[in-house]
């Protein structure tokens, strides 16, 4: 539209210049999803000129102000829908716990997976002193030994990563109280609602504009760069080929390192949609008071009423 251009001489015109464009780039987007959707068929394999272009753009506006602002107006729209229908916020609120939850559950298994795992690993290397493990049915997976060991820290990343949330929603995290118990009701909702911008939403932000780039240049080559203008990287798309990342810290050892990559930026877009969701929590259970604490919050339970307690209590 060029606004940005013309109004951007000032902070003040460049914000505004960038809000209006917001919508223009949000429907222009949806509207022509083959220019930057293309390349989805042909994930690690060859790809046409179109497709190259496409996947480039879909690099640079995936971790650029354009992306920034379209989010940013979302998010308004959104709050001002919301100070006049409780109910709009309430299922954003509902919707992202669900997500959060959900992902975290179905996550927590790979803990489960990791013991029983390892548990394989040392009796076969103990007791029948293999070097290689085979496991499968019909499509047999047969690696070193100490692939599968290394293969360990990958259910731990998943772990981490994808629980984060899900224990946020829990309650699960350890807190370091100062003043939090000592203020009343009302302020604390305040505390919370500045929280999850301040440092929840803004930290998201900033570990998405490195991770973004930083997966990306362990997936394809020539290597996309953060200061790259789209001009550059389109020019950069003739040479464009996957080079998926599978060095391992081993010879034999595991070699699908760039899946911690992915965990990374799933985990920064979690914790950014978490921030959204307690926020306009907080903010609602400070406009209804003090029933509405906890309103449609799917809390676990431990089936023992002295852990629910101590979980209260943290």
């Amino acid at each position: 539209m060029g606004l940005v251009e013309a109004w951007g001489g000032n902070p003040i015109g460049w914000f505004l210049a960038n809000l209006i464009e917001a919508f223009f780039n949000f429907f222009y987007a949806i509207l022509n999803p083959g220019l930057w959707l293309t390349w989805v068929p042909s994930i690690n394999g060859a790809m046409e000129t179109e497709q190259k272009e496409a996947l480039m753009r879909f690099i640079y506006y995936g971790a650029s102000v354009e992306f920034f602002f379209v989010i940013l107006v979302m998010f308004f729209v959104l709050t001002i829908v919301g100070l006049f229908k409780n109910a709009v916020l309430w299922g954003v609120v509902r919707g992202l716990e669900i997500f959060a939850n959900t992902v975290g559950r179905v996550a927590a298994w790979a803990g489960l997976l990791m013991v029983l795992q390892q548990i394989v690993i040392i009796f076969m290397q103990r007791v029948f002193a293999v070097s290689e493990i085979s496991i499968g049915f019909g499509i047999t997976l047969t690696k070193d030994v100490s692939w599968w060991s290394e293969e360990l820290k990958f259910y731990n990343a998943i772990i981490v990563t994808l629980c984060a949330m899900y224990t946020f929603v829990q309650g699960g995290h350890v807190r370091v109280d100062l003043v939090y118990s000592a203020v009343s009701y009302r302020t604390k909702r305040v505390i919370d609602m500045f929280g999850s911008l301040v440092f929840m939403a803004s930290t998201s932000l900033i570990i998405w504009l490195y991770g973004w780039f930083f997966m990306w240049r362990h997936l394809v080559v020539p290597n996309p760069s953060a200061s790259d203008t789209l001009e550059r990287l389109l020019t950069k798309a003739r040479a464009l080929r996957w080079n998926v990342e599978t060095i391992g810290f081993s010879p034999n050892g595991f070699n699908a390192y760039f899946m911690f990559k992915v965990l990374l930026v799933i985990f920064t877009a979690m914790v950014f949609l978490q921030a959204i969701a307690f926020f306009y929590r907080s903010f609602l259970e400070w406009r209804e008071g003090e029933a509405s604490e906890g309103k449609y919050l799917d809390k676990d339970k431990m089936g023992d009423e002295t852990a629910e307690l101590v979980n209260e209590i943290h």
